[in-house]
């Protein structure tokens, strides 16, 4: 499915997009009023990365970052073509 995280399965969530006019009371105004609640979604932050297995070599895997930032993935490290002799 897309649009879903491939680690944890967080995907799209429904809320409210809301519309308010008018002047807030603190700037001298009567204060700000709803005049529209329209539904909306709210989509998870994915992030293609390649994901490096634990038997060894790397996956391509759509990832929240949030699955990114608290260590539930390991990136995959980029080795150099070949090394120079020194």
């Amino acid at each position: 499915m897309a649009r879903v995280c491939d680690v944890c399965g967080k995907g799209p969530s429904m809320g409210n997009s809301i519309e308010t006019r008018g002047k807030a009371k603190y700037l001298g105004g009567v204060g700000t009023k709803i005049t529209g609640k329209t539904r909306r979604q709210f989509r998870p932050n994915l992030q293609k990365i390649r994901v490096a297995l634990d038997g060894g070599g790397a996956k391509s895997m759509r990832v929240c970052t949030q699955c990114i930032r608290s260590g539930a993935v390991r990136k995959a490290v980029k080795q150099k073509p070949f090394k120079l002799p020194s």
